[in-house]
């Protein structure tokens, strides 16, 4: 998640010391320290360490260009009552969540990162694969081009964005595939420490956001396109883990995060739905959290959703079409 990337309670970012690099030479020791100094215990946070200019999160952005990032969203009227029902009983003896934090939502961080990866050209201004009537983030009279946030951050290939904002879905690393270490890309771009460019504006690997409901709706051509931004080589079997070995590497996978994710513990393979998710009224959704949750649950799930629509909307905007 994109959230723990970033300082808490929106303070100003530093390296963290146990990923920031270390200089020596006169007068050091070589060691960055954190929580004690001299036998004083300090606040995890904020760290004794600098800050990297324009860099919102506590990594630096040397570590954050050995990744290729995937933005997987999906909308808050699902994902803030589906972590709000694994934070109170009886699913709470289960993950061992027993406090909902609206702020671990993770829109405004996601977006944040998104933004800031942009705005270095590790990511962009290319787009994965959208279909000829979506349209473009970047050119053609459907163009995000211009469109100015509320911080008015400049990206280097001109569009400006937000500096704010939250996702329960974080951010995928390809297994840290196709870092930022000046290699082309299988997808026809040069990575963000390439100096490569036709227009003289460094250039990323593809802009590449996938919405969990278009890959309900349509698994196999969103899979199939992710791989094709990724540099991976799509097969059928993918979308199906049936057997033995695949349930045993589910388990270790998930094993670490008890509660979250039976559903996809319990399945074996991803079929299209049947029918797209029908979007509720206010209403509607208001009376279902109450009737699961009671009327303050469904309150405190309520604000959350209406905090991060704006953020998962504007990432929405770049998600791959098919």
């Amino acid at each position: 998640m994109a959230y723990y990337l970033f300082p808490p309670d929106a303070a100003p970012a530093s390296i963290a010391p146990s990923v920031g690099r270390v200089k020596r030479g006169v007068g050091t020791t070589g060691a960055m320290h954190n929580g004690t100094t001299n036998g004083t215990t300090r606040a995890p946070y904020p760290y004794n360490s600098d800050a990297e200019p324009n860099n919102p999160t506590v990594i630096p952005r040397e570590t954050l260009g050995n990744f290729h990032f995937t933005f997987l969203i999906r909308h808050p009227r699902s994902s803030i009552p589906s972590y709000y029902r694994c934070c109170v009983p009886p699913l709470d003896k289960v993950t061992g969540f027993y406090d909902f934090m609206p702020s671990e939502a993770g829109y405004e961080e996601l977006r944040r990162l998104f933004d800031y990866l942009r705005s270095i050209g590790q990511v962009g201004p290319g787009m994965a694969h959208r279909d000829s009537n979506a349209g473009s983030a970047f050119d053609g009279p459907k163009s995000l081009d211009g469109v100015e946030s509320r911080n008015e951050v400049q990206f280097t290939n001109g569009v400006h964005s937000s500096q704010g904002v939250d996702s329960l879905d974080g951010v995928d690393s390809v297994n840290g595939v196709d870092s930022s270490n000046g290699v082309g890309h299988p997808n026809g771009v040069h990575d963000s420490n390439s100096a490569d460019s036709s227009n003289g504006v460094t250039r990323g690997v593809e802009v590449c956001v996938i919405d969990a409901d278009d890959l309900l709706d349509n698994p196999a051509g969103i899979v199939e396109a992710f791989c094709k931004s990724t540099g991976l080589d799509f097969t059928p079997d993918m979308l199906n883990w049936s057997t033995e070995a695949d349930q045993q590497q589910a388990e270790e996978a998930f094993r670490k995060w008890p509660g979250f994710h039976d559903d996809a513990m319990n399945s074996s393979d991803l079929k299209p739905r049947q029918h797209k998710k029908k979007v509720k009224s206010v209403e509607d959704e208001n009376s279902e959290w109450a009737e699961k949750f009671g009327d303050e649950g469904a309150r405190i799930i309520r604000q959350a959703v209406d905090a991060n629509i704006e953020d998962y909307e504007y990432l929405k905007r770049f998600a791959i079409k098919v």
